[in-house]
């Protein structure tokens, strides 16, 4: 259903700009967290910086909203979820998937890693917050009305949006975005290329860094 391509960064984020839907609401008494990313969307390795954000769906039976979250160094979809209604649930139930991957992958140590989101109540939620404490992750919330406090994240949701939903529809219903979107996904990490990591796909990128780390251990 796919082809193989290489990303262009700065036409995904135009695109993701006035494509991705709207941004998920502010909620004016909510304590934030600090913004720790401040627009510098670049890490060293994997799980230093994840960002998160969801985007809608128009579907013959109503809208589903469809959440993810990238790892920044990799650009691999560690975590998403697709729902019906735009809640709490739908956030924490796609950064529970994020943490289950990486336990899949051997990584049950989170501490130092970086999760940025925009200034949305879900993701200002204290069930939300509380989650992300626990997993010793440090949460990192944009401005309000910064439209490029989450670029990479809104740059991701506009190719799921360019290279699956616009050309694929129209979609029925739930069950139809989140199995298409099951396929999108293992195609983006495993197959799609990025010119932002050297024309690798995101799990090559992951695969490549382990490699070159494991040769700089001291042996015997």
């Amino acid at each position: 259903m796919h082809g193989r391509t290489a990303d262009d960064s700065k036409r995904l984020a135009g695109r993701a700009a006035g494509q991705a839907g709207p941004h998920p609401i502010a909620d004016p008494q909510a304590a934030r967290a600090a913004d720790l990313v401040d627009r510098d969307f670049t890490a060293p390795a994997p799980n230093r910086l994840w960002v998160a954000d969801f985007t809608y769906v128009a579907t013959w039976s109503g809208t589903v909203y469809v959440a993810f979250v990238i790892d920044v160094y990799s650009r691999r979809i560690v975590g998403w979820r697709a729902a019906t209604q735009m809640t709490t649930e739908l956030v924490l139930d796609c950064l529970e998937h994020a943490i289950w991957t990486r336990l899949g992958d051997g990584v049950s140590d989170l501490t130092g890693l970086v999760h940025h989101t925009d200034a949305g109540s879900q993701y200002t939620s204290f069930a939300f917050t509380s989650r992300l404490v626990e997993a010793g992750v440090d949460p990192s919330v944009g401005s309000v009305g910064d439209a490029y406090d989450n670029a990479l994240a809104e740059s991701q949701i506009g190719a799921f949006k360019t290279e699956l939903i616009r050309p694929y529809g129209p979609w029925r219903d739930v069950d139809h975005v989140e199995l298409e979107t099951l396929h999108w996904v293992h195609w983006f990490n495993h197959e799609r290329t990025h010119e932002s990591i050297d024309d690798l796909t995101p799990i090559e990128a992951e695969n490549a860094h382990y490699a070159a780390r494991n040769r700089l251990r001291p042996t015997g």
